[in-house]
């Protein structure tokens, strides 16, 4: 029984890996597309996200297979879990890849305003956006509670340029009066890639879970708070 159990955990633990570099490669498209205007790139995200929901539903399945055939106790129940909650996180992180790609397809602009896009500081949150993502990842495979500790404080950067997007965009409509409907949509651009953080926060709050049996549902600001703390102390 033990060797069956380890060899289906093994198996799950890749299917997440592989939906893991799916959603990481979506939300990177998503983010050059709208960064480039490439309506050709978008389209491929949107394309591609029917692949991202098949693999929720694989895994979901093989998860609940795991608990139903072979009732895993302690770190290996966790496992479980966790991936069964970092699923659903991913896939949401895929919706969010694909809402923006879909802003890029719909536009009816020929291009975006490049200074408006440097001012409003796209680039780098997208850039933060993947780099949460990618040390989520890697805290998950080197099963480092470090790590993932780690990825809540970057969220703070998505949300200090999340905060001040209304006020640029209402600068520029000052000037720009017939820009109104881009503007509200890129303004919705900017939201999903703030819930984008706040999913990959989620799943860092599920490998602490796994790792350590510690539950850190509703305790990001507390968390943020001490990692910004200890990121001041060793200055």
């Amino acid at each position: 029984m033990v060797k069956f159990i380890e060899s289906e955990l093994v198996d799950l633990r890749r299917e997440v890996n592989e939906m893991w570099t799916l959603v990481y490669n979506q939300l990177s498209c998503a983010g050059e597309a709208v960064l480039t205007f490439d309506r050709e790139l978008a389209q491929q995200v949107i394309i591609r996200e029917k692949r991202v929901n098949a693999f929720e539903l694989k895994i979901d399945c093989d998860a609940e297979d795991a608990i139903a055939l072979y009732n895993p106790v302690a770190i290996d129940l966790r496992f479980v879990l966790a991936m069964l909650k970092i699923n659903t996180n991913l896939e949401r992180l895929g919706d969010f890849a694909e809402g923006i790609a879909r802003f890029v397809v719909h536009c009816d602009k020929e291009e975006l305003d490049e200074d408006l896009l440097y001012e409003l500081r796209l680039k780098e949150m997208v850039d933060q956006v993947l780099y949460m993502c990618d040390t989520a990842k890697k805290a998950l495979n080197e099963e480092s509670v470090e790590l993932a500790l780690s990825v809540f404080g970057k969220d703070n950067l998505l949300d200090e340029i999340n905060a001040n997007v209304s006020t640029i965009l209402a600068t520029y409509l000052e000037n720009h009066k017939e820009d109104i409907r881009t503007c509200l949509d890129l303004a919705d651009v900017f939201r999903k890639l703030e819930r984008s953080g706040d999913h990959i926060t989620n799943l860092a709050e599920e490998i602490v879970f796994y790792i350590d049996a510690e539950v850190l549902k509703h305790q990001k600001k507390t968390i943020k708070g001490k990692v910004d703390k200890e990121k001041k102390e060793k200055e």
